[in-house]
Formats: structure tokens, C-alpha cells, sequence
């Protein structure tokens, strides 16, 4: 049997767009679930289990798994099973990551101290670069005045957001140009950054351009 498949709809190349800095470090996400409190008695896995806030029965009427991952994995703590340290961050912190960034996979950079470029990080230093500037800038914002647990995670936060208006190469280009000049905006004062990252609204679509080597395949430029 034959069936119809139509063609779909194709987005306007000149809509807006934002653009941000692309940053050399580890793709990460952080994992939360909600559950009614009590469907994850028996629950034995691996992820971090966190209590909601006390309804008013006096006890909790949600509760969260919190897990991590990489690109390509489901990770945890450990010597063998994290990358670069993230998972061990998320499992620390995992009640102020509930309270902040609620349910859903939180998608970001992860980033620093023994990672690609470093960007002048030393000793360990890390940072979390949350992608999705305009989802998580409102929350990142909130949680500074509403959240204590926000004040101890000063490693939480979103890519620098570069430019936001219609779309043109001549645009992409000129941020690209500033952004050689200035240096990085997620770590100011260091002189080699990476690119950036254009999302565009109308196609739902994200395309990088980098600074050094943008011409050459993602294994061969690396």
C-alpha cells in the first residue's frame, strides 16, 4: 500500500536568531524526574533520590531522581564512570538543582580546569553553561533573590548570549569578528575563544561557526 507523505513546511531564512559563544569544554546535562512521594520506595538505582517541600499532611508530596549525562552516556560518580568531574557536581548538588532548575534534562556546557581550552581556570575550577539562554536566564535570575542554595553554586550558569535580532551572514560574521578582538565573554580575559553558536528561531535549528579551522570537518579542525 501506498501512503501519502507531505512535504513540510519550509522556515524563512531571515527571522531571528540568537547567537551565543560557543564554548570549548564537555556537552553535559543534568537529569531531573518528578514523582508522587512514595512511587520510588523500592526504587534502588543509581540516581540521586531528593524530597519535594512538606505539603501540608507534613510530609512531601513530590520526590526527584537527579542523574547526569555526557553526550554519548549516562554517567555517575567515579573514577571510570563520570566525565571530567560532572557527575560528582550534580550528585553534590542535587537538592539546589531540583530547587532551581526544575523537572526536565537540562542541557549545557561543561567546562574549565582540565577541560579543552581550560579558559584560565585552575585547580579544579569548573562551570556549567546552561544552553537554552532565554529558558533558564528568568530562572538563573529568580534563584539569586529567592533560593539560598543559588549562592553556593556560582558554577551554575548560561552561555554568554552575543547578539539577538534577524538573521544575516554579515551579523554572523561581525559577532565573530568582536568576539576574536574581546576575547571570551563566559571567561573574560581569555584570548582564544572558540566560536559561536547561531539558533534559529523559525527553523528550530542550531549551526555553529568557529573562529579557527571552520572549514575543515569536526575531526579534523579538532
Amino acid at each position: 500500500m501506498i501512503e501519502f507523505e507531505g512535504w513540510p513546511k519550509t522556515p524563512r531564512l531571515f527571522r531571528d536568531v540568537s547567537i551565543t559563544e560557543k564554548i570549548d569544554g564537555t556537552n553535559a546535562a543534568v537529569i531531573i524526574r518528578e514523582f508522587s512521594f512514595g512511587e520510588l520506595a523500592d526504587y534502588a538505582g543509581p540516581e540521586v533520590h531528593v524530597l519535594g517541600p512538606v505539603g501540608e499532611c507534613e510530609v512531601p508530596e513530590k520526590e526527584y531522581l537527579v542523574g547526569a549525562q555526557s553526550r554519548k552516556r549516562l554517567i555517575t560518580p567515579g573514577k571510570t564512570t563520570d566525565n571530567a568531574g560532572f557527575a560528582g557536581w550534580v550528585y553534590d548538588n542535587a537538592v539546589y538543582l531540583v530547587d532551581i532548575l526544575g523537572t526536565g534534562r537540562h542541557f549545557g556546557e561543561w567546562w574549565g580546569s582540565g577541560i579543552q581550552r581550560n579558559y584560565g581556570l585552575t585547580e579544579g575550577e569548573k562551570r556549567f553553561s546552561l544552553f537554552n539562554t532565554h529558558r533558564y536566564r528568568p530562572l538563573l535570575t529568580a534563584a539569586v533573590s529567592d533560593i539560598d542554595g543559588y549562592e553556593i553554586l556560582p558554577e551554575l550558569d548560561v552561555v554568554p548570549e552575543l547578539y539577538i535580532g534577524p538573521f544575516s551572514t554579515d551579523i554572523v560574521y561581525m559577532v565573530l569578528e568582536d568576539l576574536q578582538e574581546t576575547g571570551s565573554h563566559a571567561a573574560p580575559g581569555f584570548m582564544k575563544p572558540e566560536g559561536v553558536i547561531v539558533h534559529h528561531s523559525a527553523a528550530g535549528q542550531v549551526f555553529k561557526a568557529l573562529l579557527e579551522n571552520d572549514h575543515l570537518p569536526k575531526g579534523v579542525a579538532a
